[in-house]
C-alpha cells in the first residue's frame, strides 16, 4: 500500500519540526525543505504526493514557486500556508494553480483534514467515472483519468487542478444551477474559512480559457442562484 509522502516547506525550523511530527503521527511520510531551491531538488529525487508550501521563503515567494511548478506541468498538489489575511492573496494562490490554502495561525488538525481532502480528490479523479471515458461538450473532450481537456481544434487546454475540478463538477451535473456554497463543497470539500469569491475567479478563468478556443457563453450566471453549464454533455464510456 502506497503511503503518501508530504513535503513541508517553511523557513521556520520550529514550525517544520512541529508539522513533521504531527503529519507522521497521522500515518504519512514527510520530507522537509526551507527554501525554494530545495523544493525542486526534493521533487526531482523523491516521489512527492503533496506539498505544504509557505508563501514567505528566504529565497523567493511560495506563490512564484507554485506558478513555476505549474508552468513546468507539475501536477503535485499544493496547499499554501499564508500569514497574509487579504482575500486577494488567497485568490492569487488559486489562480496560479494551488489546490487549497490555509491561513496562519492554524490548527494542525485542520491541515491534516485539508491534506486528506486534496489527496482524496486526486484519487477520485483517477478512478471515476469508471476510470475510462470522456465527456464531450461543445466540441471539447474532457478526460477525467488523464485530467486533460482537448479543444475542438485538437489542442490541449492548460487548466489548473482547481479549474479542472470545477469543470468536472459541472460536467457531472449538466443544466443544473449550482450555488457558490455547493460548488465550494463539491470541489473543495471543506467547511469553514471558505472564500466565496474563489469560485467567481475560477469561473472567470474557465470562461476565458474555453472562449479562447471557441466556447462562448458556456457558463450562465443565474442571479441569486449561482452558475449553470449551458451546454449539452455526452459521456462516452470506453467499455460500452
Amino acid at each position: 500500500m502506497h503511503v503518501p509522502q508530504i513535503l513541508v516547506v517553511d523557513d521556520d525550523l520550529e514550525i517544520r519540526k512541529l508539522l513533521a511530527r504531527y503529519i507522521k503521527e497521522q500515518g504519512f511520510r514527510v520530507q522537509l525543505a526551507s527554501r525554494c531551491a530545495e523544493v525542486h531538488e526534493r521533487i526531482a529525487t523523491s516521489q512527492i504526493d503533496l506539498i505544504v508550501l509557505d508563501v514567505m521563503l528566504p529565497d523567493g515567494s511560495g506563490l512564484d514557486l507554485c506558478r513555476d511548478l505549474r508552468s513546468r506541468r507539475s501536477r503535485v498538489p499544493v496547499i499554501l500556508l499564508t500569514a497574509l489575511k487579504e482575500d486577494v492573496d488567497r485568490i492569487i494562490g488559486l489562480e496560479i494553480g494551488a489546490d487549497d490554502y490555509l491561513g496562519k495561525p492554524f490548527n494542525p488538525r485542520e491541515l491534516i483534514a485539508r491534506i486528506r481532502a486534496v489527496l482524496r480528490r486526486g484519487e477520485n479523479d483517477r478512478s471515476s467515472p469508471g476510470g475510462k471515458g470522456r465527456y464531450l461538450f461543445e466540441g471539447f473532450a474532457a478526460d477525467p483519468s488523464a485530467r486533460s481537456v482537448i479543444s475542438p481544434q485538437g489542442g490541449s487546454i492548460d487548466l489548473t487542478g482547481a479549474e479542472f475540478d470545477l469543470l468536472l463538477t459541472f460536467l457531472d451535473r449538466p443544466g443544473r444551477v449550482l450555488s457558490r456554497d455547493q460548488l465550494l463543497e463539491l470541489t473543495r470539500g471543506r467547511d469553514g474559512d471558505v472564500l466565496d469569491r474563489s469560485i467567481d475567479v475560477l469561473i472567470s478563468r474557465l470562461r476565458r480559457k474555453l472562449s479562447e478556443n471557441g466556447a462562448n457563453h458556456i457558463f450562465k450566471t443565474v442571479r441569486n442562484g449561482g452558475y449553470q453549464l449551458a451546454a449539452k454533455v455526452t459521456y462516452l464510456d470506453e467499455h460500452s
